[in-house]
């Protein structure tokens, strides 16, 4: 999908080859695909995009959404059984850091998204109270933490770029939302996860795909010649994540 008309590239251009590892494609144990006919539905327009291979990160939340990895490789197996031979996927989680979390750890019942890469998230209404003892922890145990969507955790950008210093020199990786980069989640998300982007705060990207339709809005982002600049290497590093 190239723009004839304009300077702009569309996001979808630069995904051949890639490897999404934040999304919830697996049916039926989140807020994600229903059944797998809607996995199918999302997995056939991420091949539009040249993209092929997938990690499926269910929620792991508390009461809420609380996968073990018994429900969450029930789940993949029943999706594998429908998947076209061109198509392959993987399961992790997304893990809430709390209090649930720290049992988990301890328990070493934890999903990561490839060797100990672990994809972690926090409430959007505060920080957790006890996030230094969560990431310590998770590092104890040689996990390395990737924070999902970073650009979405409103109470941090009165603070400008303070907070996610202090996150990253505690050893997290930063995942990006393709979706943050058009405004989706709001103009607030969009203006910190280009800032982040320009400051090279990101690690990774990935798509955190709940349903058709948020792929249908991502085949529509376009990029500046900058934000390609400011991408292209985060995609590399997401690639090389599952290259290595």
């Amino acid at each position: 999908m190239i723009s004839f008309f304009s300077k702009n590239k569309y996001l979808v251009d630069l995904l051949e080859g890639f490897t999404d590892f934040h999304n919830h494609l697996l049916p039926g144990i989140d807020d994600g695909a229903s059944s797998v006919e809607d996995s199918l539905q999302m997995l056939n327009k991420f091949k539009e995009f040249g993209v092929k291979n997938f990690v499926a990160t269910p929620h792991v939340m508390g009461d809420y959404y609380p996968n073990t990895p018994e429900s969450i490789n029930t789940a993949l197996k029943e999706l594998r059984a429908k998947l076209p031979s061109d198509i392959s996927i993987n399961a992790a989680a997304e893990y809430m850091m709390d209090q649930h979390l720290l049992k988990i750890i301890e328990d070493r019942k934890l999903l990561p998204v490839t060797e100990n890469y672990l994809l972690v998230e926090m409430s959007y209404f505060q920080q957790p109270i006890n996030l230094t003892e969560i990431l310590f922890k998770l590092q104890t145990k040689a996990y390395k933490p990737i924070l999902a969507h970073p650009e979405r955790y409103g109470f941090y950008h009165s603070k400008g770029l303070k907070q996610y210093k202090d996150l990253k020199s505690r050893g997290c990786r930063f995942q990006l939302n393709m979706l943050s980069i058009s405004g989706h989640y709001g103009t607030g998300m969009q203006k910190t996860a280009l800032q982040l982007l320009e400051n090279g705060y990101i690690d990774f990207i990935s798509s955190d795909a709940h349903r058709l339709n948020h792929l249908e809005k991502l085949a529509k982002i376009t990029l500046n010649k900058k934000q390609v600049q400011w991408l292209e290497p985060v995609i590399e590093n997401s690639k090389n994540l599952f290259n290595n």
